[in-house]
């Protein structure tokens, strides 16, 4: 007896099985959710010595008045006899304190750069996950009365009238359709994919304009309120 023989439906049909199994096989590794917290953004840094963590704010703030005065006369700027005293004062005052003035300006560039470096590192690992995190929400765009884009930041009060967080620790999350929110810095859970990489968002509030260095970005699946 002969056997009908239908190559085109059997190779057909060995590609569909073939996707099918290579779709289960991968579905766990896209299915799962990871929760995580912003420490979890923060990727271990070696650790270098910040001898300006070691000054009290009102150290930094006499010590960044010297050196804007410094600058001044370095580059034959005009400097009123006010300002020369008020460095002669600061000057008295903080090596009276024990702060090594030159010492400190000197490697302001080169804690400045760590600092930046440290700030802008992300998680590779983050890259492509599907991730919850909570934090408060800083509206960026709107459709209508509901939110589409906003900046997931880590405490209430971020990027608002003090310095941003670093990068690694702002998320632009975007959702299609928007959500509802309660008001500025609404404390919500997000979920949805990851990706890395840094960017410059423009965040613009009531009293002006700025450029926010933000480190993730995140397409939302669903933002919800808070709840624990």
């Amino acid at each position: 007896m002969r056997v009908f023989e239908r190559p085109d439906f059997d190779r057909s049909l060995r590609t569909v099985l073939l996707i099918v199994a290579a779709a289960i096989v991968a579905w766990p590794a896209h299915a799962e959710v990871r929760t995580i917290t912003w420490q979890d953004l923060m990727p271990e840094q070696a650790p270098f010595e910040d001898p300006f963590e070691e000054l009290t704010g009102a150290q930094l703030v006499d010590l960044s008045d010297a050196a804007r005065v410094r600058h001044r006369l370095a580059n034959g700027r005009l400097v009123s006899e006010d300002a020369r005293e008020d460095l002669a004062d600061y000057e008295r005052k903080l090596t009276a304190q024990g702060v090594d003035i030159d010492g400190l300006l000197a490697r302001r560039a080169e804690i400045t750069e760590k600092r930046r470096q440290a700030a802008e590192a992300v998680m590779p690992s983050l890259e492509g996950a599907n991730v919850r995190i909570a934090g408060y929400v800083l509206p960026i765009e709107f459709e209508g009365d509901k939110v589409t884009e906003f900046l997931l930041v880590p405490y209430v009060g971020a990027c608002i009238h003090v310095p941003p967080p670093p990068a690694n620790q702002i998320v632009h999350v975007s959702i299609k359709g928007g959500f509802e929110t309660s008001g500025l810095f609404a404390p919500v859970w997000v979920d949805g994919a990851m990706s890395t990489g840094l960017a410059s968002q423009n965040l613009r509030l009531v009293d002006g304009a700025a450029d926010v260095s933000v480190g993730y970005r995140l397409v939302a699946k669903s933002v919800e309120s808070y709840r624990q």
